[in-house]
């Protein structure tokens, strides 16, 4: 098990960010930027985990609502920001555009942003100390969500972000599952170590395998893939994760295409910011939870041959630029030059996968250094639910 450590953290002190690639690394070989996030992290991360040891899983068959499938096992949400119509308030909602209607039902989402935070705390304890009870909790966890009929979620999100009078569900909604990015990560991780083996692990990848082929062959899959901002980058994080998971080399390769041909080029301007994002309500919010996205796809996708940090269009337009804008305001918030987000502007900057995997990839201390210095994500819900990568000791074995 050691080797496997040493294995990983030296590909990491390399600013490769692919897991077990370079054989016969020693800990001397370490990057000490990992090693101090690792003793930043210990501490909180096993507390956490001391915490949800013994907690019950709670899934989405555990909620009841009026408007929404009347099948338990169906995920179900309301979009955030459609309100009623003060005109006329049994009439289809109206949208105001960044502002969260605190009565709309968010249940299943709550108790899936729980559920990775709780399996991703749980599986970051099992890397620190190889103490198999943290794993079998998580998996625990998983079985819960994804195996157990009683309990379990279909592999679907045909009910998400639904709006009163206007959709049952829309496209939009399939943004709710970026929080099973940790999840997945947590049972690739558990399977590479042979704690995830057997009856369960086939059961957890056959979940992810039907809901990767939901969300790249249903109308509203297919509708959130070519959404051209922060939804469609975060249809492909998500696809490559899953996809990493279950060994789908196919659609790995898809996604990497995609990065370089869609998300890059329709996304990102030439001085690395991202108009789209900019144009919202929420400018430095949105900017913030994009590149997040982007990066968090780079880290999973990236391979020695194919490595995305490094991928740049004729015109320069790559990760680097990306970070060269946005980091100057992650520093210093008061620079931000554009209007403040309507909502939560107080509580960003946190930090964010695009500093710690950036900060590694390009080989940039400075990046860790603010990364460490930021708060970790927390209350309120709305930052919970806009950063999705939270425990970065998964991401570092």
């Amino acid at each position: 098990m050691m080797r496997k450590i040493g294995v990983t953290l030296c590909v990491l002190a390399m600013g490769i960010m692919g897991a077990a690639r370079c054989a016969g690394a020693a800990r001397s070989q370490e990057n000490p930027m990992i090693r101090s996030i690792e003793q930043l992290l210990r501490a909180p991360t096993l507390a956490a985990a001391d915490k949800y040891l013994h907690a019950a899983p709670i899934t989405i068959t555990a909620f009841k609502h009026k408007t929404g499938p009347q099948n338990p096992h169906e995920y179900y949400s309301q979009g955030d920001y459609w309100w009623p119509d003060p005109k006329n308030p049994a009439a289809p909602y109206i949208k105001r555009d960044g502002y969260s209607n605190p009565d709309n039902f968010t249940a299943d989402r709550r108790a899936l942003i729980q559920f990775s935070i709780q399996t991703a705390a749980l599986s970051s304890a099992y890397v620190l100390t190889r103490d198999t009870r943290y794993a079998d909790a998580a998996i625990r966890q998983m079985n819960a969500w994804f195996v157990n009929p009683a309990t379990r979620m279909n592999p679907n999100l045909r009910y998400a972000q639904a709006v009163h009078g206007r959709a049952k569900g829309r496209s939009f909604g399939i943004i709710d599952t970026i929080h099973l990015v940790e999840v997945a990560q947590s049972a690739r991780i558990l399977e590479r170590d042979g704690v995830l083996v057997g009856a369960d692990r086939k059961a957890v990848n056959n979940w992810f395998r039907r809901y990767v082929a939901w969300l790249t062959q249903s109308r509203l899959g297919r509708e959130e893939m070519e959404a051209r901002n922060n939804h469609g980058t975060c249809w492909v994080m998500q696809v490559a994760e899953f996809a990493r998971l279950i060994h789908d080399r196919t659609l790995l390769a898809f996604c990497r295409r995609r990065f370089k041909r869609v998300l890059l080029p329709e996304q990102m301007a030439v001085d690395g910011s991202f108009p789209r994002e900019l144009a919202r309500t929420k400018p430095y919010g949105y900017s913030l939870f994009n590149l997040d996205a982007m990066c968090t796809l780079c880290r999973i996708l990236s391979t020695p041959r194919d490595n995305l940090w490094q991928y740049r269009l004729s015109d320069g337009r790559g990760m680097q630029r990306g970070m060269d804008f946005l980091y100057p305001y992650i520093k210093n918030k008061k620079a931000w030059p554009y209007r403040h987000d309507v909502e939560y502007w107080r509580y960003w900057p946190v930090r964010s996968a695009s500093l710690l995997f950036a900060g590694i990839a390009l080989h940039d201390p400075a990046y860790l250094k603010l990364w460490e210095k930021l708060p970790p994500p927390g209350r309120p819900e709305e930052i919970l639910r806009n950063v999705p990568i939270r425990f970065a000791l998964l991401w570092l074995h």
